[in-house]
């Protein structure tokens, strides 16, 4: 059966010519993508698209189909406008702050399906280091933020966690190790370091010193996650990362796991403002909605 995703689907497949960047605007894997297409196809007994390697370009069937796709989803979201007009959200603007791994990773699925719920309400998405957004926060410069590791009465709706872990070049006698026995912080204390922030209090050093040991052999400090990573692939030294910032291409790196385990949490947050405007809370529900499915 066919539904409203699947129609923004074969839009966005039509405007970015990938099947892969289309899944990723509408909220969907690459693979449930291709199935959906592929159904799309059975059920109107004609081809939408022909693929080519990594593209995929429009069949002149499928660009009839693509352009009264696109009259509907607009006259969908013309009713959709009006009828939040009559809920007093049909306009309005929305300032969100975050660090770069969750604006990079978790919140543009998140921001399409509000938009394609909500187009009348701007979003204004702000990067930041988490001192930034809680800065932002505390100043009233966003209404809504992702922060590290939300305590309990702060009501945050969390969106996922990852772990630390240790990035060691390939050549590392540490790289031979099997990933189940992981390394402690011991073992780090003299190893030559390449200590990374991520513009964050919570970083390799805080860690380590929570677990009763000092850093002593720290070569380099940088504030960005992907310089670490390309130092630890030279051989200057190993680095403790979080596992969401890890590169695609991990040729020459080997990533293994802290014993015991560390994970780093991340939540959305409100301002200070109150009573809450009507953008936040339709946002505020819409993540609430997202992460229940």
């Amino acid at each position: 059966m066919m539904n409203l995703t699947h129609w923004r689907l074969i839009v966005a497949v039509a405007d970015a010519g990938t099947i892969s960047q289309a899944a990723e605007r509408v909220g969907m894997t690459q693979s449930g993508a291709s199935q959906a297409i592929a159904q799309m196809e059975k059920a109107l007994g004609s081809q939408l698209f022909t693929r080519m390697r990594r593209e995929a370009s429009m069949t002149a069937f499928g660009e009839l189909v693509v352009d009264n796709a696109r009259s509907m989803l607009t006259s969908l979201d013309s009713i959709r406008g009006l009828a939040e007009e009559q809920k007093g959200l049909g306009r309005g603007r929305l300032r969100l702050g975050s660090f770069h791994s969750v604006i990079s990773n978790q919140l543009p699925p998140l921001l399409t399906t509000f938009h394609q719920r909500h187009p009348g309400i701007e979003v204004i998405a702000l990067e930041g280091t988490d001192e930034e957004v809680e800065a932002w926060l505390a100043s009233g410069a966003i209404d809504l933020g992702v922060v590290l590791n939300p305590t309990p009465d702060r009501q945050a709706l969390i969106l996922g966690r990852d772990a630390w872990v240790v990035l060691v070049p390939a050549s590392h006698l540490l790289a031979r190790r099997a990933s189940a026995y992981g390394v402690d912080f011991t073992e780090l204390a003299t190893q030559p370091f390449i200590h990374a922030t991520g513009g964050c209090t919570v970083n390799a050093q805080s860690l380590a010193r929570d677990a009763g040991v000092e850093l002593t052999n720290i070569r380099v400090t940088v504030r960005d996650w992907a310089s670490a990573c390309a130092l630890v692939r030279e051989g200057m030294g190993i680095a403790v990362v979080p596992e969401c910032t890890l590169p695609r291409d991990r040729k020459g790196l080997r990533a293994l796991p802290l014993t015991p385990p560390i994970y780093r949490q991340f939540g959305l947050v409100t301002g200070a403002a109150t009573p809450i405007p009507n953008p936040i809370e339709a946002f505020w529900q819409h993540v609430e909605k997202t992460l229940k499915c």
